[in-house]
């Protein structure tokens, strides 16, 4: 069988340390079969969309690779199955069909000892980020995601855009759940959010036509 390896995008901040934390001893914990690492770039501000990206280049072929933000937790069986799902199905996997949000409140009472799914919790409506997993050759086959997205803001949703777009149908969902922890919040405006915001409007004018999808994210 091939190798499964999560990949965090990561570079520390201090409200983020103890959701990072969480995270990795979670992977131990729950998931020992897999290993885990971390990625950054030299981007200035971090740059998501170009971790994500760095984490396929740099993964054998034919490997299945998740890339899981630093603050998200995956419920063990429904990661499983979409390891397995993706090794030939050549989509990227969700590993989950609700996002759950637990808050300052919500991770409190996971980190005083509560099950997940016993803790507080905000449902994020279409969320698609979290937890990812595909292949190399599936991220590279719709352009992965955009770099020029940069700071905090619509990589994800332009993204899942591009692969409903370019592959012909959305990302593959399993029945599960992840939970995001509690930091503080990424500021989520000024110039560049305004920029994201308008490349994001790109995005959506190209939804359905595979050839200026392309021709956006550099697939052609």
């Amino acid at each position: 069988m091939n190798e499964a390896t999560v990949v965090l995008p990561w570079r520390p901040a201090p409200s983020r340390i103890p959701a990072f934390e969480r995270v990795t001893a979670w992977y131990a914990e729950q998931l020992p079969e897999l290993r885990v690492t971390t990625v950054d770039t030299d981007d200035q501000p971090f740059v998501l969309a170009a971790c994500r990206n760095r984490a396929m280049r740099d993964a054998a072929p034919g490997s299945v690779v998740i890339i899981g933000d630093a603050d998200t937790l995956p419920e063990p069986e429904p990661l499983r199955a979409a390891i397995a799902a993706a090794r030939t199905s050549g989509r990227v996997h969700l590993p989950y069909d609700e996002y759950r949000w637990l808050g300052a409140e919500g991770s409190a009472q996971f980190a005083e000892g509560s099950a997940l799914i016993d803790c507080s919790f905000e449902l994020v409506r279409g969320a698609c980020s979290g937890v990812y997993v595909a292949t190399p050759e599936t991220w590279a086959a719709h352009g992965g995601q955009d770099e020029r997205f940069r700071g905090w803001g619509f990589e994800d949703a332009a993204w899942y855009l591009a692969h409903e777009t370019l592959l012909g149908e959305p990302p593959v969902r399993h029945p599960g759940r992840v939970y995001a922890l509690h930091h503080v919040a990424e500021q989520r405006a000024g110039v560049q959010y305004d920029a994201n915001a308008e490349r994001m409007e790109r995005y959506r004018a190209a939804a359905g036509d595979p050839a200026a999808m392309a021709r956006l994210v550099g697939a052609s």
